[in-house]
């Protein structure tokens, strides 16, 4: 198994998608980034800590590759804004990519270089890439949130959206239902 970490806006949403793909054997939702020790979920709300709120996956790249976790990283957010994602606004929501090894390092600047030639998006790609230093686990109540609570405001009206438009998109990555 190896391990990726990306913040791409709220957790929820990036665990709700990652957590369905054939080979991925845990997404766990925390915060990578910062300064702070074992910050809570209100520390890093104030945008003080310098923790991003992500996602850390645990997957056998024999059946998902880590270039196929970074396509659905791009294509699953606006990689565009800085500190941003829809109304969610702060450091915390900023697009990075934590890389764990020189191969991921490299495979996420070539993806950034390769989106930029075709110009996919209008505006510059902001999302940063840094060194892979710590992980902190969100509160227990994080884990599962849109599986958890699929009838609550945000779920309905964010989380949803995204995960049904991430289903028909990534299709044929997702693993066999039961």
């Amino acid at each position: 198994m190896e391990l990726a970490t990306f913040g791409m806006g709220c957790f929820w949403c990036s665990e709700a998608m990652f957590s369905q793909l054939k080979g991925v054997q845990k997404v766990q939702s925390g915060f990578s980034g910062g300064t702070t020790v074992n910050p809570s979920y209100r520390d890093v709300c104030t945008g003080e800590t310098g923790h991003a709120e992500v996602v850390q996956i645990s997957y056998d790249p024999e059946q998902i590759s880590y270039a196929e976790l970074l396509k659905i990283f791009f294509t699953m957010h606006d990689p565009t804004t800085l500190n941003r994602q829809g109304a969610d606004m702060g450091t915390q929501y900023r697009s990075v990519i934590f890389t764990h090894t020189q191969q991921q390092r490299e495979e996420a600047l070539k993806a950034i270089e390769l989106l930029t030639a075709e110009k996919l998006y209008p505006n510059p790609i902001v999302t940063q890439v840094e060194e892979y230093k710590n992980f902190y686990p969100a509160e227990d109540y994080h884990n599962n949130y849109f599986q958890n609570n699929p009838n609550e405001g945000y779920c309905r009206m964010v989380v949803a959206p995204k995960v049904e438009k991430f289903q028909k998109v990534f299709e044929t990555l997702l693993k066999q239902k039961k």
